[in-house]
């Protein structure tokens, strides 16, 4: 069995019980519809492909439903700039795919990790930095994975011969990507947050330190003020 189906299986488990609610909730989607693009993308990916040509098809589970749930996310963000930091994301994390593809040695026994999740490493860390929220970095890692590949296919190989997109191992990278991506923002983002809390926590107690310092000055200055007074 694939990867990719084994990490959605585990994917779809993890939001089930609940576990990954508050991620889901800041990327806008709700467990009901999560829950329906895992199922999609798993029965979708042993479906036959949909052929585009004669040379070149689509797996549905792999690269259709990934495009429509990238397509998705765009439309329902609230901000602009964060569907154009979204896409541009793509643009980039593609970008680095391909050039990541044109630049590794060709040979797997050469590489210590097996190219697809290498470039499913490089897709999630370059989507992290562009795409900045959990949303457009979870774009940018799942579209990364597929623009790189069809880069790779009508820039090198010149003309698709018999090349199916998110078929096989592309369909494993592609849910890697769009994993490492999320847990990145996730891992950073909840650090940020405790360290910002901590400080915050820190600069209050200090203030509260400063006024209870302030509140015995004045009591101490009332109480000279009525001794002065009791003397006369």
């Amino acid at each position: 069995m694939p990867f990719g189906i084994i990490l959605l299986v585990a994917v779809a488990i993890l939001i089930y019980f609940g576990v990954l609610h508050r991620v889901l909730d800041r990327m806008k989607l709700n467990d009901k519809t999560a829950l329906l693009f895992l199922a999609i993308m798993v029965v979708g990916f042993f479906l036959p492909a949909i052929p585009l040509s004669r040379s070149l098809s689509i797996n549905i589970g792999g690269g259709i439903v990934p495009i429509i749930l990238a397509l998705y996310l765009i439309v329902t963000a609230d901000e602009a700039a964060e569907k154009i930091r979204a896409i541009v994301a793509s643009v980039i994390s593609g970008i680095a795919v391909f050039l990541a593809g044109r630049l590794l040695p060709a040979e797997p026994d050469v590489m210590i990790i097996d190219p697809l999740f290498a470039f499913a490493i490089i897709a999630g860390i370059v989507a992290y930095i562009f795409g900045r929220s959990r949303r457009g970095a979870f774009i940018a890692g799942i579209m990364g994975i597929l623009i790189g590949d069809l880069l790779y296919v009508f820039g090198v190989a010149g003309r698709p011969i018999g090349t199916v997109i998110g078929g096989a191992g592309v369909f494993d990278a592609t849910i890697i990507s769009g994993v490492i991506a999320v847990l990145l923002c996730e891992i950073v983002g909840e650090t940020r947050e405790k360290l910002q809390g901590g400080t915050a926590k820190a600069n209050l107690n200090t203030r509260k330190q400063e006024e209870a310092t302030q509140n015995i000055d004045t009591q101490d200055d009332s109480t000279q003020e009525g001794d002065e007074k009791n003397e006369e």
